[in-house]
């Protein structure tokens, strides 16, 4: 009796499977996200640098920095980012389909640190007349006075304009009372403005201020965006250096992802005509179980809303060939059964049975390496092992298991008995 249930129960745990996934499956667009390399963004590559107030680059400088990178992206509207960090001193921010490639990656690397200090007239003139010296640490910023107010005691900045309807930057302070000090103490003083140690503006001290102030300059509408958002987002721990900067146009995207689907459904295409051209009806099941594979890793690729990049395309391809390959091994050693002058019944038993080992052995050790691919690995490395891992995974239990009952089904039931339809 249980022999008779069995068939029927992994019959339904199969067509459940295949249902489940193509619930999850459609619309696909929606629920499997395409990478940078289908879609066209920006990967960038920081190097964390250290420094005579920062010596060393800890975890918690690190995470600072994710942090402050957070804010920054949330700041630009980009949707799903992605910000990793690569080893001890490196963190890795992927942009998808970002509009301004160029001022996204200024955005991430400025140290955005606002300094207040009381400028000499002299030093005012001639930050306006020469740009060289005003952007001259050793210049503007050295020959000024100390530090009398820094970024990191705004509370807000807004981009604005002014009577004259040129761009500006008002900001607001967490401690009025602390500034409102400043101000009285230096009326009739000019009270210059540092971006990065850069010289920005200066304007005098008319009047005690409290809690409003503004910035202005020679500014775009895109900098004073820019430069309000770094400053509440918050100031950098650290300088960053991009070392990596790898940017992906949407029309190559596009092109790169058709390309790479008409490769594939080519890939699965040939490999179903060869399975079936030379194993016959077992190759006919065997592709009906590649089917399931196929579904089976999309569904879960779709369940888990995973990324899908060039590489992990590559990586479900090549799973395939791990599929093939375990149901090469299954039919020649059935057909090796059957010339032996063994039953149908019995070669397809032995030849599973003999063949399990190797397939499950070649699985396995692809599965580890795949597995040890994902934990050490970093950005692409990881689609590809990611589709590997599951593919392969999938693609054992679709060749010992689901070929298996479809072999059943044609055998028990004496639907075919000619050894020919075998391969033999």
């Amino acid at each position: 009796m249980w022999l008779r249930v069995k068939p029927w129960v992994t019959g339904a745990i199969i067509l459940s499977t295949v249902a489940l996934c193509l619930y999850l499956i459609f619309p696909l667009q929606s629920k499997i996200k395409l990478g940078l390399d289908l879609q066209g963004g920006v990967r960038v590559l920081l190097q964390l640098n250290t420094s005579p107030e920062v010596p060393k680059i800890t975890p918690q400088v690190q995470s600072q920095v994710e942090l402050v990178l957070q804010n920054r992206i949330n700041g630009l509207g980009v949707a799903e980012p992605s910000i990793a960090p690569v080893g001890a001193d490196r963190i890795q921010v992927e942009l998808p389909a970002v509009k301004n490639p160029d001022e996204a990656v200024r955005t991430l690397k400025d140290v955005a640190k606002l300094d207040f200090k009381i400028v000499p007239p002299a030093v005012e003139e001639r930050a306006l007349r020469d740009k060289k010296y005003a952007d001259d640490p050793n210049g503007a910023y050295k020959d000024s006075g100390p530090v009398v107010y820094s970024g990191a005691d705004l509370k807000g900045a807004q981009p604005a304009y002014d009577q004259a309807n040129n761009p500006k930057i008002d900001f607001q302070t967490k401690n009025a009372a602390k500034f409102g000090k400043l101000t009285q103490d230096n009326l009739g003083k000019l009270l210059g403005i540092y971006l990065d140690k850069k010289f920005v503006s200066a304007a005098t001290i008319q009047g005690v201020i409290t809690s409003d102030g503004e910035i202005t300059g020679h500014f775009s509408e895109e900098e004073v965006v820019r430069i309000s958002n770094e400053l509440n987002a918050g100031a950098l721990p650290v300088a960053v250096t991009v070392i990596e900067n790898d940017t992906v146009g949407p029309i190559l995207g596009k092109i790169d992802l058709e390309k790479s689907m008409y490769a594939s459904m080519l890939g699965l295409g040939l490999v179903l005509v060869f399975m079936l051209a030379v194993y016959r009806l077992p190759g006919f099941l065997a592709d009906a179980a590649l089917i399931v594979y196929v579904l089976a890793l999309l569904g879960l690729l779709a369940a888990v809303h995973a990324t899908l990049t060039l590489p992990g395309i590559a990586g479900f391809v090549l799973s395939i060939g791990m599929a093939v390959d375990a149901n090469v091994l299954i039919f020649e050693r059935l057909k090796e059964e059957l010339w032996s002058g063994k039953t149908l019944r019995a070669s397809v038993q032995i030849g599973f049975k003999r063949a399990f080992t190797a397939v499950f052995d070649s699985h396995v050790t692809t599965i580890v390496g795949a597995g040890i691919l994902f934990m050490l690995g970093t950005g692409t490395v990881k689609g590809f092992a990611y589709t590997l891992f599951w593919g392969t995974a999938f693609s054992l239990v679709t060749a010992v298991f689901v070929t298996r009952y479809f072999m059943d089904l044609v055998v028990d039931n004496d639907l075919v008995k000619n050894p020919k339809a075998y391969g033999v």
